[in-house]
């Protein structure tokens, strides 16, 4: 199996689980293996917004779509915004002190769109956005910690919304090709590992799907928003990503990848399913949820189209790729990376019912973290994402079959605790759940190698 490559989302633990007596230590990773932190200049999970970069308007930064949506009153929670959040803008060289303090050698951040292109194609680079994000390349260096990048991390400029609605429209695989080929000529002398597009299938979801994401568009009975269609919408949206990607990555593969020597490749959101029973319909449920989750982008880019189970059940409803881009975009990345975080019953929906979802779209499948009462593994304050250790190594397994043994990165990975009225402060302070948690996933990861 080839070596894979990790990149822990939330590991300020690290030292503390690898350094423990516990049976978990670097040594059972191979060498060169990669343990990180990540970051994204702007995401969003359960109506809470996030944001490392802050600096909303600050040195020619543009507005984005994440920056109005997040000032609409309802759509996040307290009325929240990221218009300062971490302010690592301002703190970027105390914030990579502490990773080196940390021991890790990579760190996975995003590029903020309109921080280098304010009006995407239709205005100039911003200078100072180019700059600010070569200190911090340089300075990551400088501490012996590899700098891997997403170019694209859900932020995309305002200026694109409001001409042509962005991801709905095919003219943004131009300015995603103009905004990448800027991001390579800039900083490719020194970035090794590029990510075009997080989780393409996750945005799909939640921004034109459940509409809780910015533009926030869906449709009943998947939301209630004033604009959208779920049931068309995010796959016109993941399809203008595939090809947004295959663009960018054929920019790169000609005009930059043999003299900078960096890999290209896309980042899925990746949950592990499993039968909801041992009946052969649901076992059938869950090879198709993984086929309309994770295959759904990964497919068309290692074979060239669709997965079949979506192309049967959805049909002509399925945007299609033409002869020429399927046998182009084959093979159109170098590496796969896997965000996961947790494990779901899947259920099928077509020879029996369920009392919610399972929609076409949706690939007829309810998924749940509940069986006959039981959970499947400890909550989490993220309703779906429960502790399934198990789920790393079986969807890491699901990718090396799949893709023929592509390398691979686990790009993200972590959990948040539940908080609690009267919480112990020598239990937050060792975080004792957490090291725990990744413990047992290293561990599952690492099993997955061998």
């Amino acid at each position: 199996m080839q070596i894979f490559l990790t990149l822990l989302l939330i590991s300020y633990v690290l030292n503390s689980i690898l350094s423990s007596q516990e049976e978990i230590h670097r040594t059972n990773f191979p060498d060169g293996f990669l343990f990180g932190a990540a970051t994204s200049s702007y995401q969003a999970i359960n109506l809470f917004v996030f944001q490392i970069e802050g600096a909303v308007l600050e040195d020619g930064k543009g507005l984005n779509n994440w920056d109005v949506f997040a000032h609409i009153p309802g759509n996040i929670r307290n009325g929240d915004n990221a218009d300062v959040a971490d302010d690592h803008y301002h703190r970027y060289d105390e914030d990579i002190e502490l990773m080196h303090l940390m021991g890790v050698n990579s760190y996975r951040f995003s590029i903020s769109w309109s921080r280098i292109l304010p009006r995407g194609r239709f205005g100039d680079v911003n200078p100072k956005g180019v700059m600010f994000y070569n200190k911090i390349i340089d300075k990551l260096l400088r501490k012996g910690i590899e700098p891997f990048v997403t170019i694209q991390h859900f932020d995309v400029p305002q200026e694109l919304e409001d001409r042509y609605q962005s991801w709905l429209s095919p003219l943004i695989l131009k300015d995603f090709a103009h905004f990448a080929d800027v991001c390579f000529r800039s900083f490719g002398d020194r970035v090794k590992y590029w990510v075009t597009i997080n989780e393409p299938n996750h945005l799909a979801d939640f921004a034109y799907l459940r509409g809780t994401y910015a533009p926030g568009r869906c449709s009943a009975p998947f939301g209630n928003c004033s604009r959208g269609n779920s049931e068309v919408e995010p796959l016109i949206v993941v399809h203008n990503m595939i090809l947004s990607h295959f663009k960018a990555a054929e920019i790169y593969r000609k005009n930059y990848q043999a003299k900078q020597g960096g890999s290209i490749g896309v980042i899925i959101h990746a949950f592990m399913y499993e039968p909801f029973s041992d009946n052969k319909f649901d076992v059938e449920a869950a090879a198709r949820a993984l086929a309309f989750n994770v295959a759904w982008v990964l497919d068309p880019l290692v074979h060239g189209d669709y997965p079949r189970e979506m192309k049967y059940y959805l049909g002509p409803q399925l945007p299609k790729f033409s002869a020429a881009e399927a046998n182009q975009m084959k093979r159109s990345i170098d590496f796969i990376g896997v965000n996961h975080y947790s494990t779901l019953y899947a259920k099928d929906c077509i020879h029996s019912n369920c009392e919610s979802g399972g929609y076409a779209i949706e690939g007829f499948v309810f998924t749940t973290g509940e069986r006959n009462g039981v959970l499947i593994g400890e909550p989490t304050p993220n309703p779906r994402f429960y502790v399934v250790p198990t789920g790393m190594e079986k969807i890491i397994e699901y990718f090396k079959r799949r893709y023929d043994n592509m390398p691979m990165f686990v790009t993200e990975n972590g959990m948040s605790q539940m908080s609690t009225p009267n919480e112990d402060v020598n239990e937050l302070l060792n975080d004792y759940k957490r090291i725990e948690f990744h413990k047992s996933y290293l561990s599952s990861l690492a099993r997955a190698i061998k």
